[in-house]
């Protein structure tokens, strides 16, 4: 008996130390509000220049929304004080200082799913120099975070419309608290209630030929959704549909959705011959293979209360679509 002891005592240190250090560490879930970065930071640092840079980056507010709301709520936590329950959020921005200058993006570090920013630096600007110029790897960093968390949320109740996926050729997940209010051959207007509004998806599909790039293509796309808009998203009254805000200058840019070549345009929308109103985003994915473009857009009518959540969760929508 002692000799089996002793070789079950041996084989467990030798897995032991095959292992590397974060090998075989029992992580708990994270937790955390959407966009909620907790911030660990010195009292002194966070009421002083440092903290002023954390707080333009962190809290810088979102373009594309009607009121001024922060890119992330912000949490500050003296290091003294983090440990525990504390450390489990699912962003953090840890600055350490007198150390050497650098930045690290370290992954489950505490919790699981989590993401970590470690900024150092001997003095206090190395530590604002680093934040500044990190400025979008730092954001990019935190949002594909929670798009990853409200994607997996979402998954634990999948809808099961088929027709989306035999009309259009593509998958896109979301709730099932989602419901279909209008549908054609190659249009869908997806809803859902809110306790102060909705939030909504369209899908639809375009021949190749009609968005063409060239310095007009912001217009071609408002023309686009404006006429969308006027076909299939009535309003409350007669005669009301949906339109793009003229007076707010939309934003657009370009990214890659499913690996293909995609057009963002954010903005305002508003209900013409009605005082109702809005955030959308917009992207109009390039699907060469099939001949056409695809066109996701989330928007949500959400009065007197904030809206970045709503848009975040569209924005995880859009982002999960796969298209055959």
């Amino acid at each position: 008996m002692r000799h089996i002891l002793f070789l079950v005592s041996i084989l467990f240190v030798i897995s032991c130390g095959d292992k590397k250090p974060s090998e075989g560490k029992f992580l708990l879930d994270s937790s955390g509000n959407i966009n909620n970065v907790s911030v660990v930071v010195d009292n002194q640092l966070w009421k002083g220049s440092v903290g002023e840079a954390m707080r333009k980056v962190l809290a810088k507010p979102i373009y594309g929304l009607p009121q001024d709301e922060p890119t992330f709520t912000i949490s500050q936590i003296p290091p003294p004080v983090f440990s525990g329950f504390v450390t489990k959020n699912r962003t953090i921005l840890k600055v350490e200082p007198n150390k050497e200058a650098g930045i690290k993006i370290l992954e489950d570090v505490y919790a699981k799913p989590q993401k970590v920013i470690v900024v150092s630096g001997k003095t206090k600007q190395d530590i604002i120099d680093l934040i500044t110029e990190n400025e979008a790897k730092i954001i990019e960093t935190f949002r594909n975070t929670e798009i990853a968390e409200r994607q997996r949320q979402m998954a634990k109740s999948p809808h099961k419309f088929k027709s989306i996926q035999e009309k259009l050729g593509l998958s896109i997940k979301f709730q099932s608290i989602y419901r279909i209010a209008k549908e054609t051959d190659n249009f869908f207007w997806i809803r859902k209630d809110i306790t102060t509004g909705t939030t909504n998806l369209i899908i639809y599909e375009l021949p190749y030929n009609a968005i063409k790039r060239n310095d007009s293509v912001v217009n071609q796309i408002i023309r686009i959704r404006d006429s969308i808009g006027k076909v299939h998203i009535e309003g409350p009254v007669e005669g009301s549909y949906l339109v793009t805000e003229n007076a707010y200058t939309p934003f657009h840019g370009e990214t890659i959705l499913n690996n293909k070549p995609t057009l963002e345009t954010k903005g305002i929308w508003d209900i013409k011959n009605a005082f109702m109103g809005g955030p959308f985003i917009n992207y109009a994915i390039e699907d060469k293979t099939n001949n056409r473009w695809v066109v996701i857009e989330g928007f949500a009518f959400a009065p007197s209360v904030e809206k970045r959540n709503y848009m975040l969760e569209l924005e995880a929508i859009i982002k999960s679509v796969k298209i055959d």
